[in-house]
């Protein structure tokens, strides 16, 4: 599987290109960072204080991240995936067995729907999960935090990539 283009957003574009552009640039980066492994250096476990940090564990984070803050948080849709269901704690990270590609198959199936849903509203538009304080937010902020939490998690698979095979890269 080919990683989408990593591109930047144009310096004069409007704000929800910007924000839309810089979140799929960081998603295109997490593709990058997997491009080439074999399933078994995707789940190969490298930080002894966090076993669960594994690239095949970030794909599927990443990919129930987008769920919860544009289904669930943004849209009020019911609760679904691991980190909802009755289990361990970081349930969304243990993967042991599903195939990297389908990993992130699922998690590009699940950006496009998040781009889908961003599409149909406008930045100002509040999130319908009472539940929690943030669940209430802009998506605006829910955008800004995407962002955050995919960069976040791309700067750890850089590291991950680089501790399996050597591999580095700036996006």
């Amino acid at each position: 599987m080919t990683s989408p283009p990593r591109q930047r957003p144009a310096h004069t574009a409007d704000e929800r290109t910007q924000l839309i552009g810089w979140l799929d640039m960081q998603r295109a980066v997490i593709a990058w960072k997997c491009e080439g492994l074999s399933d078994a250096d995707a789940h190969r476990s490298l930080l002894p204080t966090s076993p669960l940090m594994t690239v095949a564990g970030l794909v599927s984070h990443l990919r129930w991240v987008e769920n919860l803050w544009f289904e669930y948080m943004f849209l009020g849709r019911p609760a679904e995936g691991p980190r909802f269901a009755e289990g361990p704690e970081d349930a969304d990270m243990r993967v042991d067995g599903v195939p990297l590609a389908q990993l992130l198959a699922d998690y590009q199936q699940q950006c496009a729907l998040s781009n889908e849903i961003i599409a149909a509203h406008g930045l100002d538009a509040l999130g319908q999960q009472t539940r929690y304080a943030s669940g209430s937010a802009s998506l605006r902020w829910m955008l800004f935090h995407m962002i955050e939490e995919t960069a976040r998690h791309a700067g750890h698979l850089d590291t991950i990539r680089e501790l399996l095979d050597g591999e580095t890269g700036y996006y």
